[in-house]
């Protein structure tokens, strides 16, 4: 089950709500980008950043090739289990923006 978490609003673009599934990692991910952090999270939003803007979110400038390079991340830690970790991400990721969609 995804982690629910209370987050200040001012973490995350207006109407998004800090109690979606995966905003934690959302939350992570935004900070580590404006930080130049490369981390799992600043992966995982730079895997969403086009639907992201399509919502108009501003985000801080995202890394290229994000998806191979959270693979790559996922692997040196978890190997044969980065598969499965991989798509949990995402699953994440698709689930907090399909809920970002529908609140707006």
């Amino acid at each position: 089950m995804a982690k629910i978490v209370e987050l200040p609003d001012t973490e995350l673009p207006a109407g998004t709500g800090p109690r979606r599934p995966g905003a934690d990692l959302v939350a992570q991910g935004i900070a580590d980008l404006a930080q130049g952090a490369v981390t799992a999270e600043a992966l995982l939003v730079s895997i969403g950043a086009p639907r992201f803007r399509a919502l108009n979110w501003d985000l801080p400038l995202t890394l290229p090739d994000p998806e191979a390079r959270l693979y790559a991340l996922l692997y040196a830690s978890h190997a044969d289990g980065a598969h499965g970790r991989y798509n949990a991400l995402v699953r994440q990721l698709v689930s907090f923006q399909r809920a970002s969609a529908c609140a707006r």
